[in-house]
């Protein structure tokens, strides 16, 4: 299962969870419990809930590329119970989001893939990326 460490007085949260699908289900029960615990609106929990889908899968997908060694890394700070940052971590190697492909460019419209990066830039407040980047941080005001 996972490695789930909790404290609740300062409001920090982390999870371990291996590079597989079932990784995926476990982060959407955290987050349905922390949505009950901090009375989160329909429109951020929407929100919430599908940029961590394309970070978790991004990490054990293209991060780390199912690896069973390899972990997702996924840390949050509620800050005051009016801002949430999720920071979520593999150990690939990386990549360079500066230069994905445009899925709005009319040549990609019709993919099926490259749209995570571009979602998380648009519903979650504030979409960082680290230098490397294997590591994003989410922030979302409540």
């Amino acid at each position: 299962m996972s490695n789930f460490i909790e404290t609740m007085e300062n409001g920090l949260y982390a999870l371990q969870l291996p590079s597989n699908s079932d990784s995926v289900a476990v982060l959407e029960n955290f987050v349905d419990d922390l949505v009950l615990n901090l009375n989160i609106g329909d429109d951020v929990y929407a929100n919430l809930m599908t940029c961590l889908n394309e970070a978790i899968t991004n990490a054990i997908y293209h991060g780390n590329k199912q690896d069973p060694e390899k972990k997702v890394f996924i840390n949050l700070e509620v800050v005051n119970q009016k801002r949430l940052i999720f920071t979520i971590a593999d150990e690939g190697n990386g990549f360079d989001f500066n230069n994905i492909p445009d899925p709005t460019d009319a040549d990609n419209l019709e993919k099926l893939t490259g749209r995570g990066v571009y979602i998380m830039k648009k519903l979650a407040d504030q979409c960082i990326f680290n230098t490397l980047g294997n590591e994003v941080e989410l922030h979302f005001k409540l």
